[in-house]
């Protein structure tokens, strides 16, 4: 799956691309998780050009924002489109998930 990361600020910035859902999902973990093992703390998950999230998707974020947690950091979740929003919402995600509405906010949330 096509997935840009770039650095601002103290925030790690991962943009996935298209979908996310069991035939990518471990792939998609690994590359996050293997960002939190380099160090990272900070990371914003631009979802402005994710289109479809499946529940193996929502369960790799649920990874990564607990693995976060427990490395004394942060995930915040921004430009989410409005049908992966909804996947959100109905799933509780909203609730548990620090949520920006621009990449902006999210990464001045973190500096």
């Amino acid at each position: 799956m096509p997935f840009v990361i770039e650095k601002s600020g103290s925030a790690l910035i991962c943009q996935p691309e298209g979908l996310v859902n069991s035939a990518n999902a471990a792939v998609f973990e690994a590359d996050l998780m293997a960002q939190v093992e380099k160090g990272e703390r900070h990371i914003v998950l631009d979802l402005a050009r994710l289109n479809y999230i499946s529940s193996a998707g929502l369960r790799v974020v649920l990874l990564l924002a607990k693995k976060l947690k427990q490395a004394d950091g942060a995930l915040i979740l921004c430009d989410i489109q409005p049908n992966v929003r909804e996947v959100f919402e109905i799933s509780g995600f909203l609730a548990i998930l620090k949520v920006c509405e621009t990449r902006a906010e999210a990464i001045a949330a973190f500096n």
